[in-house]
């Protein structure tokens, strides 16, 4: 039998696969299809605080409580939130890269460091790192 891919959903993907999954195109969803049978799925951290920063400036709504909605994911069996430690910033910054967008670096950070496939409708991303699925 394979190894299981890891599945890093960037920030938009995490929004879209737990609250509004219409939004997710079809070869996403087929993947987190997939995942939620796997429980492989990532989240770096910096994910939550870019949506606690966009609910704050007034530019995302989530509809349900930031908190209940952390603490949902939290006791996820599908997800695993990753802390962003000092190997993963420098991860990030090998990268050769020229995106500046440290929440975008550090998504492609942990998916290059675990050798996993990221779901992400960002075309930066998807320009530069191969295994993007949408």
């Amino acid at each position: 039998m394979g190894r299981t891919v890891k599945i890093v959903l960037d920030t938009c993907a995490l929004i879209w696969w737990s609250l509004d999954p219409d939004r997710l195109s079809q070869a996403a969803i087929d993947v987190c299809n997939q995942m939620e049978r796997e429980k492989n799925g990532l989240v770096p951290s910096i994910a939550i605080w870019e949506i606690a920063i966009k609910i704050k400036n007034k530019k995302l709504d989530l509809g349900v409580n930031l908190n209940e909605y952390v603490a949902s994911l939290k006791k996820s069996s599908v997800v695993c939130i990753v802390p962003i430690n000092e190997d993963l910033w420098l991860e990030s910054v090998k990268l050769e890269w020229t995106h500046r967008d440290p929440v975008d670096q550090v998504v492609v950070g942990l998916a290059s460091s675990n050798q996993a496939s990221i779901i992400t409708a960002d075309k930066e991303i998807r320009d530069f790192y191969s295994g993007v699925i949408w």
